[in-house]
């Protein structure tokens, strides 16, 4: 008698389970400054610094203290020496004078005084430094500033009081503006001589003369009909 061999029952295939879902990260709180950051802020070093604007009285007219101050600290400097001693020179301007950041003269009482050495026919330009008391930047050129208002004076005085100026006015005609002049070419005394050019006429009118005056020996050098200037 046979006896037939039957192979056990498969399981059932079933799909496997799915993967538990990860529970969300828990939220942390936000960081607080510590007691120590908070007693021990950024140094001045690492603090950014601020703008000029925030200094407004770096932008004041200088005082008439501090103007002299920056005329005294600019002569007594080694490398002007020979001007201050000579004595012939005409400050042409004295004004605040501010740097921006990150500049190291940034926040200083800074002066800028422009100097005109008539000895030595030479233009300086200094920066003054009036907290620390020293000349911050000096500048020494042949460059021709802008009058200052004492030479316009002194030039409108000059042409007036010369004969052959006041023979070639006519009746009315008097002094208008002075302005810097500064030849063109080498042949023109004023090429290489500070001087001024002064017009004259009518009040209201055109000029109708000009008078050149050169400013270092203070006498006139030319007359010219305004129509040919």
């Amino acid at each position: 008698m046979y006896i037939a061999y039957m192979p056990p029952a498969k399981k059932p295939h079933t799909a496997k389970a799915a993967a538990k879902p990860k529970p969300a990260p828990a939220k942390t709180k936000p960081v607080l400054a510590t007691k120590a950051a908070q007693r021990n802020p950024p140094t001045a070093q690492h603090a950014t610094p601020e703008p000029p604007s925030a200094y407004p009285e770096l932008f004041a007219p200088l005082t008439a203290g501090e103007a002299a101050d920056a005329l005294r600290t600019l002569t007594e400097d080694r490398r002007v020496a020979t001007m201050a001693k000579v004595g012939r020179y005409r400050v042409i301007c004295s004004e605040p004078l501010v740097v921006k950041p990150p500049h190291w003269m940034a926040g200083h009482r800074l002066a800028r005084v422009v100097v005109y050495d008539y000895a030595a026919d030479r233009c300086i330009d200094a920066c003054i430094d009036l907290e620390a008391g020293v000349v911050a930047h000096l500048d020494i050129n042949r460059s021709q500033p802008m009058l200052s208002r004492e030479e316009e004076a002194l030039a409108i005085a000059v042409a007036t009081a010369d004969e052959q100026v006041r023979g070639t006015l006519h009746l009315g005609e008097q002094p208008q503006l002075a302005t810097h002049y500064w030849g063109k070419d080498s042949t023109d005394i004023a090429y290489s001589r500070r001087s001024a050019a002064v017009l004259f006429g009518r009040a209201g009118e055109h000029p109708s003369v000009v008078v050149v005056v050169d400013l270092l020996d203070n006498q006139v050098t030319n007359i010219v009909p305004a129509a040919s200037w």
